[in-house]
């Protein structure tokens, strides 16, 4: 048992680096995210909200989209207050208008990756009760795998521009636009005619409080399957104010311009490039396919961004691309990073060709999602995740339960306005999820210096991030085992140039079995997102295990 430790976090010792920052903000400006959204499309309305794909919805625009659909949603499609709305869209004009319709009459958003496997929506659409999906028509197929599985009764796709019905070549290898709609599917409607009939109707208005669930964010679990963070209006309305706080010159009323590379449906581009960027009238270009860096140049070319937002790998990709500096970068106020820990190598890249540094932060799915960030009068590249954002208390408990010490490794466990009310009908997870005085614990391990700064040192879960997505290891090694021959594996991250992490699968396999590398990698790649099949599969004899069986996965990520 280690001696008591002057605790400094518990005294919040980083408000003493605040300097003009204030120490609060306030959680309830807002009544709730459609009062600051209407604000905007009210204050901006003249103004570009989204372009993408040559096409540009201003702020009025999206005012009257969203009212039609919404009206389209309640009326047509019966959606009431509290029911569930999956959104299955990559970055398309199509993502802003469903979701501001749906918080308009006071349903809840599900995100939902398009890039999902019909065994991963399945479950997520059933684990939330969903009745109505607006999807990608890339990944109608998809859909048509699982919907007689599920209670979906109402479907509206949606196209790559405004809703015309135009689609996306090339958004993965993995999603094919595909205009058909195949069997259960026959029934559904395009956006433009869900659009048509609600535009002539009109939604009945409905009380919205801060209390009421914004959206659910799915995230991985140990059970190796997703669990849905359930997030309210007034905790994403406190994660925008605690955002503003720290970088007031960053988001000046109708002067900005943002890309958005990092999709939508992640709670970092939701809360941050969406939601924070709109209340102060940004122009937001979207970017649904980063990977064809061509065209995406040329995006940032056109858009001349005053704020960019992306992962390590998205910086490194573009940092080393020859065209990055025929972009005029002359008014890029912020880089953001976070999703994955920044490398100082590939800020420095960028820096040289932009004049900006990469800032990083830190937050989950959780926290809707800010809980740290390098605020504005921060001059350079830190490597570390940054202050806590006001109204946040955050402390490090060690393995005893004991608070840390400056200097001292513990895991990162934070209380504030932004934290989820819970996982979405997951009591027995809710209950391991939250410490005794209510604050919840990220798995993650952080140590504070003496001035509040919070690095990330480890990871306590077991969880890999693959080009910024979280992949927990127990879902891969769920999906391997259900392989004939496999008897038993265990999967590993390992550093990778590319993609900031891979995936290592080791395997055991039942005696006489014949598994090959590509049949299994095959299996997997039916079962789960790409990015969550193993790059490299080792067959072994035996994996290492501790006294009382457990795997020890450390070993593994020695193996070379």
């Amino acid at each position: 048992m280690k001696p008591p430790v002057e605790s400094h976090a518990s005294q919040r010792h980083w408000i003493a680096s605040y300097g003009s920052i204030p120490a609060e903000i306030d959680a309830g400006r807002y009544p709730s995210i459609n009062a600051l959204l209407q604000g905007a499309m009210r204050e901006f309305a003249a103004r570009p909200a989204f372009r993408a794909f040559g096409h540009t919805l201003t702020y009025a625009d999206i005012d009257r989209l969203s009212s039609a659909f919404a009206a389209y949603l309640q009326k047509v499609a019966g959606v009431g207050k509290g029911d569930r709305v999956a959104v299955m869209l990559p970055n398309v004009l199509a993502f802003p208008i469903a979701f501001i319709a749906i918080a308009r009459i006071g349903a809840v958003q599900v995100n939902v990756n398009p890039l999902y496997t019909a065994r991963e929506l399945e479950h997520q659409l059933n684990d939330a009760g969903v009745e109505t999906i607006v999807v990608f028509d890339g990944s109608t197929r998809t859909l048509a795998e699982v919907i007689d599985g599920t209670k979906i009764r109402t479907v509206i796709t949606a196209g790559a521009s405004d809703g015309s019905g135009a689609t996306l070549a090339g958004l993965a290898a993995d999603v094919k636009p595909d205009g058909a709609l195949h069997g259960a599917l026959h029934n559904a409607l395009t956006l433009p005619q869900a659009l048509a009939q609600g535009e002539r109707l009109a939604a009945d208005p409905v009380d919205v409080t801060g209390s009421d669930l914004l959206f659910l964010q799915y995230t991985g679990g140990t059970t190796g399957l997703s669990k849905g963070a359930a997030l309210s209006h007034r905790n994403l309305v406190a994660n925008i104010e605690q955002f503003k706080a720290f970088m007031p010159d960053s988001l000046r009323p109708g002067v900005e311009v943002v890309v958005t590379a990092i999709p939508l449906y992640h709670i970092f581009a939701l809360t941050v490039n969406f939601l924070t960027y709109f209340s102060v009238g940004a122009e937001n270009w979207l970017v649904a396919n980063p990977r064809d860096v061509e065209p995406f140049i040329d995006v940032l070319k056109a858009a001349r961004p005053t704020v960019f937002v992306g992962v390590n790998t998205l910086y490194a990709g573009l940092a080393a691309h020859p065209r990055l500096a025929e972009v005029d970068w002359s008014r890029l106020r912020l880089s953001a990073g976070g999703g994955a820990a920044m490398i100082d190598v590939v800020s420095a890249r960028w820096k040289s060709v932009t004049g900006s540094f990469i800032r990083e932060g830190y937050g989950l799915s959780e926290t809707s999602p800010v809980v740290s960030f390098n605020p504005q009068f921060i001059d350079g590249f830190t490597g570390n995740t940054g202050l806590p954002v006001p109204s946040t208390d955050v402390k490090l408990l060690d393995d005893d339960g004991r608070e840390a010490g400056v200097g001292e490794a513990g895991e990162i466990c934070v209380k504030g306005p932004q934290v989820m009310r819970g996982y979405w009908q997951q009591p027995e997870a809710n209950a391991r999820a939250f410490t005794a005085d209510g604050y919840f614990r990220t798995g993650d391990i952080g140590v504070f210096d003496d001035k509040g700064f919070l690095k990330i040192v480890d990871r306590k879960k077991d969880m890999v991030i693959v080009s910024g997505f979280n992949v927990y290891p127990n879902e891969v090694e769920a999906v391997a085992t259900a392989f004939p021959g496999v008897a038993e594996c265990a999967c590993v991250g390992v550093p990778d140039e590319k993609t900031g992490e891979a995936l290592r699968l080791f395997v055991v396999t039942a005696p006489g079995a014949d598994v090959t590398q590509q049949a299994l990698i095959a299996h997997c790649r039916a079962s789960m997102a790409a990015y969550k099949v193993p790059k490299v599969i080792h067959f072994v004899d035996a994996l290492p295990k501790s006294t009382v069986g457990k795997i020890l996965r450390r070993e593994l990520r020695r193996v070379e």
